[in-house]
């Protein structure tokens, strides 16, 4: 009989990939020291993850000329500002497959780049090709509140917003999958609605993914994926990243705060594995936008994630396609239709 391995030593041989964390904006605090927040380059060394999307997030505001070029601005801004601090000292951008696949098994930590929210594209489908240019791997077509590309599974009434604006894609939100696919951009669902996402599926020629997301059957919350759409992700070769929002994986307690865990993490891993497949899921944390669970708090904790995939049974080959091997299928799939034309 032998030994299981040591969940300090998986981890250590694990590409490890936080596929969405935000960045703190305007007053974002230099991560090359240690800071107060959730994810720095000494709390992913202490941590042993090696990489982690950045992302830019842009807040849903008016669907007016103004705003719209206030938010791709702010979008520039801070692409540039997460790649000014990147330059050399261990630290690499990363902005294909092949570059995040050559951090394994070395000391140097990768940044990607993504943009969460297409409001800041406006109707200017140029501007993808900007963020693409600037290292963006992704694009979040949503967030919360209609945008002129699609639906949200969560409605702003306080910008005017109805349950229904385009009734999923629009067709601007078409054309713009389209043109991500083109450029190698990933199209993240997260945050869409139900129709915008199930649209989104069935348009893209690249498998799509929901970068941070959780299970509507064990926590019935407007941003978690429901059955038919996880099988939709299988069925187009995407991609679920749990995340670790208490608010996604539980409901509140007898006191009215949501107590989750890392377990409840992997509740929600478990569930997503049986119905569509270790090859469809994945980990995200959404560090400092609202991620965070006990024993997961912070990028330093990382390995008690690993720690407990171990413990309900995940071998070394599940947990590195959980860690980073699935996201590196959908960034290749998606490198390879744009090299397509």
């Amino acid at each position: 009989m032998t030994d299981s391995p040591a969940p300090a030593s998986v981890h250590a041989a694990t590409l490890t990939l936080d596929t969405h964390v935000d960045i703190p904006w305007p007053m974002t605090p230099d991560p090359r020291g240690s800071t107060d927040r959730c994810v720095d380059y000494p709390k992913m060394l202490a941590g042993g993850l090696q990489a982690v999307v950045f992302a830019a997030y842009l807040p849903q505001g008016p669907r007016t000329p103004e705003a719209h070029a206030a938010a791709g601005a702010r979008a520039e801004a801070m692409l540039r500002s997460i790649r000014a601090t990147n330059a050399g000292g261990g630290r690499r951008i990363v902005a294909r497959a092949a570059e995040l696949e050559a951090l394994h098994g070395g000391r140097v930590l990768g940044t990607l780049l993504a943009v969460e929210n297409g409001y800041g594209m406006a109707d200017d489908l140029s501007r993808l090709a900007l963020w693409r240019g600037l290292g963006a791997c992704y694009v979040t077509i949503t967030h919360n509140g209609h945008n002129l590309l699609a639906d949200a599974a969560i409605s702003r009434p306080d910008l005017g917003d109805g349950p229904v604006l385009h009734g999923g894609l629009s067709q601007l939100g078409r054309s713009a999958v389209a043109e991500m696919n083109a450029l190698g951009l990933m199209v993240d669902v997260s945050h869409a609605a139900k129709s915008s996402m199930m649209q989104a599926v069935e348009i893209s020629r690249a498998p799509v993914v929901a970068t941070h997301a959780c299970v509507r059957a064990l926590r019935d919350h407007p941003r978690n994926l429901d059955d038919e759409q996880m099988e939709a992700l299988r069925r187009g070769a995407g991609l679920m990243q749990i995340t670790a929002v208490p608010g996604f994986l539980r409901g509140p307690g007898a006191d009215g705060r949501v107590h989750a865990t890392v377990a409840d993490i992997v509740d929600h891993v478990d569930y997503a594995v049986q119905r569509m497949g270790i090859a469809h899921v994945g980990l995200s944390s959404d560090f400092d936008g609202g991620g965070g669970v006990e024993g997961w708090m912070s990028a330093a904790d990382s390995a008690s994630l690993t720690t407990e995939l171990l413990r309900r049974g995940y071998d070394t080959e599940a947990i590195a396609l959980l860690w980073s091997g699935n996201f590196l299928r959908v960034m290749r799939a998606a490198e390879a239709v744009a090299a397509e034309g």
